[in-house]
């Protein structure tokens, strides 16, 4: 039996106001959009934003940003923040280099494994720390920020570790040919990892449990959940997510310093709450830290594009913070 046109074609106009709906109310869209209106204007106010040089720029650099807002955003989730992804950023990338060095001469992969493992035994020591003592996040991870930051000065006294192998700066500095477009690798590796910390978070049991440890501790509890190595796995693979975010900073910029990365905790924090994660915990999506990263990235180009002053980066950024802080505010109040 066949429906009548008219209340065929009613159904279809229903399904698709409903489908626009559900895509309005999501955060992302709303992310996406302010990405898109910040492209139009830049490209409006500016004559270099939509050339392939800048654009292929943005898509490195904002790479690692995303990367270590990926491990950031889970913290955020289950109700905590790290402070250390740029002092890990700066070791991880630091350690590789530095096992790559003419007097170690070790391979690219031992070294790369090497700066992971720094951020790996980070991760661990941050979420150990939180999850057996209670201790304030904030607190073990900024002691944990100056540790590592002042191993990083003194493995080598301070000094930059140059003259990186050619076949580990393929990591930051090359491009994969799709046709006559080049894709950098950073980017390639960014949307790789997105990929995985997202079936991570949507598809495995983990993600539940992350997604409801900040506010169902309890309901874990009574279930048999171990919360306690769920806080250890999670602030582990945000030490992880911060080494890899490094060691893809050092192979772009082609020399390890243990100046590197700093400020970039407020970084991944921004990438982290722009895209949609909120500082109460409970919610957050890979897609929104991905769409907030570039935001974030695409505001700071368009700033240098503009002619802004360096520290009014600094400004927008926290100004950014703030705005979505206050927005989440209203959104719970209401």
């Amino acid at each position: 039996m066949q429906l009548p046109a008219k209340l065929n074609n009613s159904l279809s106009l229903s399904s698709i106001v409903r489908f626009w709906r559900h895509l309005v109310q999501r955060r992302e869209f709303a992310v996406l959009l302010l990405f898109l209106i910040l492209c139009t204007l830049l490209s409006l106010l500016t004559d270099t934003f939509l050339t392939f040089d800048n654009l292929s720029n943005l898509a490195r650099n904002f790479s690692w940003i995303a990367i270590i807002a990926f491990g950031q955003s889970m913290v955020i989730i289950i109700g905590g923040l790290d402070i250390s992804v740029g002092a890990t950023m700066a070791l991880a990338g630091l350690i590789t280099a530095y096992c790559m060095d003419e007097n170690i001469g070790l391979p690219v992969g031992v070294a790369v494994t090497s700066g992971l493992f720094v951020g790996v035994l980070v991760g661990w020591i941050n979420g150990f720390m939180i999850a057996r003592a209670k201790l304030p996040s904030y607190v073990v991870t900024l002691g944990t920020m100056s540790v590592v930051r002042g191993i990083a000065f003194s493995l080598t006294g301070g000094w930059p570790v140059r003259n990186l192998p050619e076949n580990f700066r393929v990591i930051g500095q090359h491009e994969i040919q799709f046709g006559s477009w080049g894709i950098p690798v950073p980017f390639l590796l960014t949307v790789m990892t997105a990929l995985v910390v997202g079936l991570l978070l949507d598809k495995m049991v983990l993600g539940r449990y992350v997604h409801t440890l900040n506010r169902g501790e309890r309901a874990l509890l009574l279930a048999g959940v171990n919360v306690n190595q769920v806080t250890t796995l999670v602030y582990t693979l945000c030490g992880l997510l911060a080494a890899f975010g490094g060691i893809v900073m050092t192979a772009r910029l082609g020399v390890a310093a243990p100046t590197a990365a700093s400020g970039y905790e407020l970084d991944s924090i921004a990438a982290a709450v722009v895209g949609g994660t909120s500082l109460y915990g409970g919610e957050g999506s890979i897609v929104g830290v991905l769409l907030g990263g570039a935001v974030l990235q695409t505001v700071r180009n368009g700033l240098v594009l503009l002619g802004f002053p360096a520290y009014g980066h600094t400004v927008a950024v926290g100004a950014m913070i703030l705005a979505v802080i206050l927005l989440n505010y209203w959104r719970r109040k209401h």
